[in-house]
């Protein structure tokens, strides 16, 4: 005798492929975003980096005073 549970249902299968395609599509969009982050805080360490070395190897001009 077949056991009625292991058949194949076709609505969960197609509950189930929509659901793993609205899941994929929005781990798509965050792990997009979470790169997209990443770059900017690379981005913004670098710049900081670079004006934080650039000011101790030529400290900014001072402005001269009116007298």
């Amino acid at each position: 005798m077949t056991n009625p549970w292991l058949k194949k249902n076709p609505w969960l299968s197609m509950w189930l492929s929509g659901a793993n395609a609205a899941l994929g599509s929005t781990r798509g969009h965050a792990t997009a975003e979470a790169k997209r982050q990443a770059g900017a805080m690379t981005s913004n360490a670098v710049s900081q980096g670079m004006r934080f070395w650039a000011s101790v190897i030529a400290p900014p001009k001072r402005k001269r005073s009116r007298k």
